[in-house]
């Protein structure tokens, strides 16, 4: 499964998974000051139960530490993620 890095808009970015051109799966984030505002992870019904949403945010973590940026959790799903620790190197 490979996610494509989209910018939205003005500091406005996501990883998205589609199939025959419909969104299946996707993070979202603002970006400011090397800091990621993770607000949105959407999986579609389809595809839940399978991963994707940690894939989703494992891509996010190597793209933030290929760019030496920090990551702010924001939405439910990354904020418990982020609970386990083992993100404390990109955490805000």
């Amino acid at each position: 499964m490979e996610f494509k890095l989209v910018e939205r808009g003005t500091n406005y970015f996501a990883f998205e998974y589609e199939k025959d051109g419909k969104m299946l799966a996707e993070i979202t984030w603002n970006q400011h000051d090397g800091i990621m505002d993770m607000t949105h992870t959407f999986v579609s019904p389809e595809l839940r139960g399978q991963g994707v949403a940690k894939k989703l945010l494992e891509r996010a973590v190597e793209y933030a530490r290929e760019h030496q940026y920090k990551m702010n959790p924001i939405c439910s799903y990354v904020v418990n993620e982020f609970r386990s620790g083992v993100y404390d190197d990109v955490k805000a």
